[in-house]
């Protein structure tokens, strides 16, 4: 039985979202049904209704930062019940059989995991829709649980910003008196900086701008390097065993690979493009046996671990709630990175 649910799409590429009827795919055993309270705004929202990427399938409904209520459960659902708060993220289903998968890491899945919006299910290849809309549905798997006590609406960019910080934070196994470096400070850097923080890291924040050493330093910062000054950046050579870089743009990385230490790590999460100007200078990575890396969100065991750590530490992401109408309004602000640091929807908004 499928669900007739009301939501905002860009019916083109483009386009300026508006309000928009569709189906939901139908109900399974191993569904949870959730009510969408609040869903966050991410800049690849943007970027898939701009279609900037050559991919996106329209009529587009986005949102991946999602957090809600159980509304329904099918019959083999045994983690959640009618009432609890969940969240779901960028992913809804993967081939659980690869080796990825196997490990936990759906977001590396070799077949391609099915992503929140822009993908099609698996069973009934129709296209998914994302969390601006009134109810979605998940398989359990891929639903996640959200603590007792954590704010709702500033735990939405968790499922987005959050993790995509968290993963290479635990993978490049940081804590007490790792020196981490941060590139950026939007929507992922400023959650880079309190998570790096918590976990016990020293936080060094690069900007450009002067202007954000306040903000920065009440986010957990312990020191801001404005990245343009020379003799800033070559007091710090060799310092940093990971630098994450947030940056959602091409630019130069090469300013900061002398600044890791010996197996230092430079690993991008805000650009997946290329960094061809200018080109990559490699010998600091073989002379000093310094990496480049990529890392993209994180696994389902993965996110729950991080929201079970933010539930314990009380971190939430710094947010404005916007109703649903605003949203075209939001867009045209965070290209001017007019936000601090997320805008997150009010989704009961829907309803006027």
């Amino acid at each position: 039985m499928t669900m007739n649910v009301l939501g905002y799409a860009a019916p083109t590429a483009k386009a300026a979202l508006e309000p928009y009827r569709f189906e939901r795919r139908d109900i399974r055993s191993n569904d949870v049904v959730i009510e969408i309270l609040y869903c966050g705004v991410c800049h690849t929202d943007i970027h898939y209704v701009q279609n900037d990427w050559g991919r996106s399938i329209f009529p587009l409904v986005p949102g991946h930062e999602i957090i809600g209520r159980v509304a329904n459960i099918g019959e083999d659902v045994t983690r959640f019940k009618q009432g609890d708060h969940v969240g779901v993220g960028c992913m809804v289903d993967s081939c659980q059989r690869c080796a990825a998968c196997k490990q936990g890491l759906e977001q590396y899945c070799e077949e391609g995991p099915t992503f929140t919006y822009n993908s099609k299910d698996r069973i009934d290849k129709i296209p998914t829709f994302g969390g601006y809309s009134k109810k979605i549905i998940v398989p359990e798997k891929f639903v996640l649980q959200i603590p007792e006590g954590l704010d709702l609406k500033g735990a939405a960019p968790l499922l987005c910003a959050g993790i995509t910080t968290w993963s290479p934070l635990r993978h490049w196994k940081v804590g007490v008196g790792t020196n981490v470096g941060v590139i950026g400070l939007g929507g992922l850097g400023h959650m880079a900086i309190k998570l790096a923080k918590a976990l016990g890291a020293n936080v060094t924040l690069f900007t450009r701008s002067p202007g954000k050493e306040q903000d920065a330093r009440r986010l957990g910062a312990d020191n801001i390097v404005i990245s343009t000054d020379t003799d800033q950046m070559a007091a710090i050579n060799n310092k940093f065993a990971l630098i994450i870089d947030s940056v959602p743009y091409v630019h130069d990385v090469n300013i900061y690979t002398s600044l890791l230490s010996l197996d230092g790590t430079l690993v991008l999460v805000g650009f997946p493009g290329s960094l061809d100007e200018p080109p990559l200078n490699t010998a600091p990575l073989v002379m000093e046996r310094k990496s480049v890396a990529g890392s993209d969100i994180g696994g389902i065991a993965e996110t729950q671990e991080l929201l079970d750590f933010c539930g314990q530490h009380g971190i939430i992401s710094d947010i404005e709630i916007i109703k649903i109408q605003d949203i075209n309004e939001a867009y045209k602000r965070m290209l001017k990175s007019d936000v601090k640091y997320r805008f997150v929807i009010d989704m009961a908004s829907l309803k006027e």
